[in-house]
């Protein structure tokens, strides 16, 4: 029987569903997320997506009915028919409070979210 692969993800990822949009090469598209970690988001690939690989866009998540939201600077790292993966390349710090939160309420054990942090700024 073949054996797994060793995981090479250092970052949990969060199953969450919250619109977001997506703003690259002076156009925006709105779509979904589908997960999301401390070091990237996984988006519901929106209609008419042409964007190339490893192009720098923005990602504003929104939270409690856009009052609230996550904004990343983000590359696109990866394509595929129906999703899109992003690596998170700046966050500022409202929005990284916000994305500490929900994965602290997500992972329910303050050692691996400390661990996981240390490995973010490594």
């Amino acid at each position: 029987m073949p054996t797994k692969p060793p995981e090479k993800r250092r970052f949990h990822r969060i199953e969450f569903d919250a619109p977001c949009e997506l703003h690259c090469q002076e156009s925006v598209w709105t779509t979904e997320v589908l997960d999301i970690s401390l070091k990237g988001v996984l988006v519901k690939r929106p209609e008419g997506w042409d964007v190339p690989l490893k192009q720098p866009c923005e990602v504003i998540i929104h939270l409690n009915d856009h009052e609230a939201g996550i904004v990343m600077a983000v590359e696109l790292r990866h394509v595929e028919p129906h999703r899109l993966g992003f690596k998170c390349q700046y966050i500022d710090l409202d929005s990284a409070t916000h994305l500490k939160r929900l994965v602290e309420l997500n992972l329910g054990d303050q050692a691996l979210l400390e661990r996981e942090f240390a490995h973010l700024i490594d």
